[in-house]
């Protein structure tokens, strides 16, 4: 049976504190082209345009060849263009280089990415714009969100605070929606068209952000402890959603070669 990898960046090719590969990271790249395992980077990056971001982790020496983020996918899933953008300024940046337009009186959706700034005006806001019959966007689902050492609410996490607090349905952009991940689908199949997802593997270090859609849609999933989730212990109520959990990527590059 062909096998296939979607590979997770923050917390499991980078180290969440200093932006580095972490141990294996560049290895298990190398292996996954010098074998031509089918495989897709995918990441929640919402503060640099696409391509800058990929060739910064290039420059890192992670030689990766296919890739996919938010930002690449927007297009095909958000149809308004009034947007009322809450993360860092980088992130409203990047939506005005991609044509869209910030409305912060009467915006078509509001959209959240990662931030560690966020105070309550800025909820009152995202309330406010919802009950105005703004749609409810997150860039991606993640739970927590690691920075300088804290811990963070995720999007996800907002957005199951503002979907309670207005009874309003909120989306997703990224991972896990099924529509992101069907784009990644659809680059792994260019590699090798006999891939479904039951012979994928999905590596990351968010087991309730990334790991529960996927295998919701009966991907294989493997938690690295090398990021947000430290102890396996923390994720207990989660096993269901994991077939294995490993201490960091440098383990899987080890079985590859």
């Amino acid at each position: 049976m062909p096998l296939g990898f979607f590979v997770d960046v923050q917390g499991t090719l980078l180290d969440d504190l200093d932006k580095t590969p972490l141990p294996g990271a560049c290895e298990l790249i190398d292996i996954l082209n010098k074998k031509e395992l089918p495989y897709c980077v995918i990441t929640n990056n919402t503060k640099t345009p696409s391509l800058e971001f990929l060739e910064n982790l290039r420059n890192l020496g992670l030689d990766i060849r296919y890739y996919l983020d938010p930002f690449m996918v927007m297009e095909q899933t958000l149809h308004v263009k009034r947007l009322a953008p809450f993360g860092p300024d980088s992130f409203r940046d990047v939506l005005l280089d991609l044509g869209y337009e910030v409305d912060l009186e009467n915006p078509q959706a509001l959209i959240i990415a990662s931030h560690t700034d966020f105070d309550a005006r800025d909820f009152a806001k995202m309330i406010q714009f919802a009950q105005n019959g703004a749609q409810i966007i997150g860039m991606h689902g993640t739970s927590i969100y690691a920075k300088n050492g804290l811990t963070y609410p995720g999007v996800g996490a907002i957005l199951a605070m503002l979907s309670y607090a207005t009874s309003c349905p909120s989306s997703i952009i990224g991972k896990p929606s099924h529509a992101f991940y069907e784009v990644a689908l659809k680059i792994l199949k260019k590699q090798n068209s006999a891939l479904s997802y039951p012979n994928i593997q999905i590596i990351s270090d968010d087991a309730k952000g990334d790991l529960v859609g996927a295998k919701e849609l009966g991907m294989q999933t493997r938690l690295v402890l090398s990021g947000k989730v430290k102890k396996s212990e923390s994720v207990r109520a989660l096993a269901e959603y994991i077939d294995t959990i490993d201490s960091g990527v440098d383990v899987i590059a080890k079985e590859l070669v």
